[in-house]
């Protein structure tokens, strides 16, 4: 399963945390890609780094196979397998269409091989503006449980993708909205770490560490 995120720079921590949501859920492999725009063939920024970046995804995927993009600003409470289980039927895209429109590419399913026209060359342009959705001949719609949109949705405790439109908990200024417990939950366990002993006691290194301890614990004496 491919998954693209969004990153901004000014913003990481909100990757990392959406990042972690997803692995730990996952009931198959996921491979995640950050997509950093320096790193990308296209130089085109909006109010975020991946406001066009976003649509590079099939061609990253050589125009093969299902992708997922989501913005950073998510957080994964389900499986992500389930979205990937959706079955096209010519579609070139998957949205939540019960969104208004300019939301619908926070996440985006592309069955790649029906996105040929969107190149590098295409969204650079600024002539054009693949928000549009003018190369996608048909869009497919996805339940509406996967882009919860805190403050603009009615609350929903089941929601498997919840989508902080105006910033994550992480910023003080939304530090108490809908699931933000659940946000600070996530960045807890992506923060959590097990004591040294129990993952590095019977590994072959453990006898050098020790004695660095204890001649630490000399000098104290």
């Amino acid at each position: 399963m491919r998954v693209f995120i969004g990153v901004d720079p000014r913003d990481a921590v909100s990757f990392n945390v959406l990042q972690w949501s997803i692995i730990r859920r996952a009931s198959g492999p996921v491979s995640i890609t950050p997509l950093v725009l320096p790193q990308l063939p296209i130089k085109r920024k909006g109010l975020t780094h991946f406001t066009f970046s976003r649509y590079l995804v099939p061609q990253l995927c050589g125009y093969r196979g299902k992708a997922l993009f989501l913005d950073s600003d998510m957080l994964c409470l389900a499986d992500i397998a389930e979205l990937f289980s959706f079955e096209f039927r010519g579609e070139a895209v998957a949205v939540v269409k019960s969104k208004e429109r300019f939301e619908w590419p926070s996440l985006m399913l592309f069955n790649c091989e029906e996105c040929r026209g969107l190149t590098r060359d295409y969204i650079d342009d600024t002539a054009n503006n693949p928000a549009t959705f003018a190369w996608a001949q048909e869009i497919a719609a996805l339940p509406q449980e996967w882009n919860h949109c805190v403050g603009y949705d009615e609350p929903n405790p089941d929601a498997k993708l919840v989508h902080f439109t105006s910033g994550t908990p992480g910023f003080k200024e939304r530090s108490f909205c809908e699931h933000a417990s659940a946000w600070h939950a996530e960045k807890d366990s992506m923060n959590s770490q097990a004591a040294w002993l129990e993952i590095h006691g019977g590994s072959v290194h453990a006898e050098m560490v020790i004695a660095e301890l204890r001649e630490k614990v000399k000098r104290f004496q």
